[in-house]
């Protein structure tokens, strides 16, 4: 899918352990889903160690003139987590106490009968003019901070609190940042047609339409029993954009029955993620 009109994301998934290989960034992944169905282009995912090379991501967003920084990960109360200490810096803003993070982290220890300690109290700083958002399940806030023309989210990286904070707080507020937007998605499964044969096909079909996102995945052997799973994703207005969408999926359908193969997709039509509900045709 094409950027057009979409306004440009980023996201900075922060740590050590992502840039080693010991986690995988399951966070990058969802997140880009997540933009990408409220209006978003997400042109990067980036991950960086906990250190100063988050400082040149940040400002390099903010010199192109990036919409949305999304970071994860770095907002808790060890020696390593330093997100907020690097935003502070890549803004040139001081890192100071938060009094709302501040009252997020004391309820969160007083109901579990804990006292404040220096590390605890460590997750409260944020950068100056930062608003804090409270952790429904976690001990971390996060925050929002603007910096221009950039708005800069910071998440949690412990994935169910991440995902916690965004859908209570950042998705309400992503709403507001862009037009009203609806994605239309829909998945070809074509048996019998090895890759190489329908890739003329596809060919045509993105030179007609390059606002349409049309990716393959193969599912089995390239000529002993070839298997495909053919992704469409398509940005716009209903009823346009939907008719349009089936219209292609379904060209590509019988291209391949065509080729000798059995086809059938599945149409998601929801505003802002994939829905239950489908349209399946054979």
């Amino acid at each position: 899918m094409n950027a057009g009109k979409e306004p440009f994301a980023w996201i900075l998934n922060i740590g050590s352990e992502l840039t080693l290989g010991i986690t995988v960034n399951t966070n990058g992944a969802w997140i880009a889903r997540k933009l990408s169905f409220l209006g978003f282009s997400v042109r990067r995912i980036l991950c960086t160690p906990d250190d100063e090379e988050a400082i040149a991501v940040l400002r390099e967003a903010i010199r192109q003139g990036v919409k949305l920084v999304v970071t994860t990960g770095g907002l808790g109360p060890t020696y390593d987590d330093r997100t907020l200490e690097l935003v502070s810096r890549a803004l040139e803003r001081r890192l100071e106490l938060n009094k709302d993070a501040l009252k997020f982290v004391e309820e969160f220890y007083k109901e579990k009968g804990l006292a404040l300690t220096e590390e605890r109290i460590k997750m409260a700083y944020m950068p100056e003019g930062a608003t804090a958002l409270k952790n429904p399940i976690g001990a971390a806030p996060a925050c929002i901070i603007k910096a221009g023309e950039t708005t800069i989210i910071c998440l949690p990286g412990v994935p169910k609190e991440m995902q916690a904070v965004f859908e209570l707080h950042v998705e309400p507020l992503l709403k507001e940042m862009v037009p009203e937007a609806r994605v239309f998605e829909a998945y070809l499964y074509v048996e019998g047609v090895p890759e190489s044969s329908i890739a003329p096909s596809l060919k045509r079909l993105v030179r007609e339409k390059p606002h349409l996102y049309v990716k393959t995945h193969p599912l089995g052997h390239e000529v002993k029993g070839p298997r495909l799973k053919i992704h469409f994703m398509l940005r716009g207005a209903e009823p346009k954009a939907k008719e349009e969408l089936i219209s292609a999926v379904e060209g590509l359908r019988q291209e391949a029955v065509k080729l000798g193969g059995s086809a059938v997709y599945e149409l998601n039509y929801s505003k802002d993620h994939p829905s239950n509900s489908s349209v399946v045709r054979e």
